[in-house]
């Protein structure tokens, strides 16, 4: 988070960051670039992205990562919001979890309107171009 934020601020970007207190309290943020917002828990966190953005793009990252995208997907299934959901899927990382994804939906498991609700594209300026024409509905 702080490399792309950092990047982003160099940029001269809007940065904000929603901070649950387990990461202050954790040492897990470091020196904050732009805007934060300060929040109780995780799920806090989640509904104020939620509310404050346009787009979800999923960066490359671990288990937090993959709990936060497969909770907005969820949450455009259930019709919470209708906001597009990319995946920037660098050197391949996430080729296995779109495999699982896609394997899942063969199974009837996913269905395939819940399938196109997450996109990957690999050139992060295509998956952009790609996230602001989608609509979920």
């Amino acid at each position: 988070m702080g490399c792309v934020s950092t990047s982003v601020s160099r940029h001269k970007r809007q940065v904000l960051g929603i901070i649950p207190s387990a990461f202050t309290t954790n040492n897990l943020v470091g020196e904050t670039c732009g805007k934060e917002i300060k929040v109780a828990t995780m799920h806090e966190r989640l509904l104020t992205m939620m509310e404050l953005s346009d787009a979800f793009i999923t960066l490359p990252g671990g288990f937090g990562t993959l709990e936060e995208l497969f909770q907005m997907i969820s949450w455009a299934q259930l019709n919470i919001h209708e906001k597009p959901i990319g995946m920037l899927n660098i050197n391949r990382l996430f080729n296995g979890l779109l495999s699982f994804v896609d394997h899942a939906m063969e199974q009837k498991f996913i269905s395939q309107k819940g399938r196109k609700i997450l996109i990957s594209i690999t050139p992060a300026d295509e998956l952009v171009d790609k996230v602001k024409v989608v609509t979920l509905k």
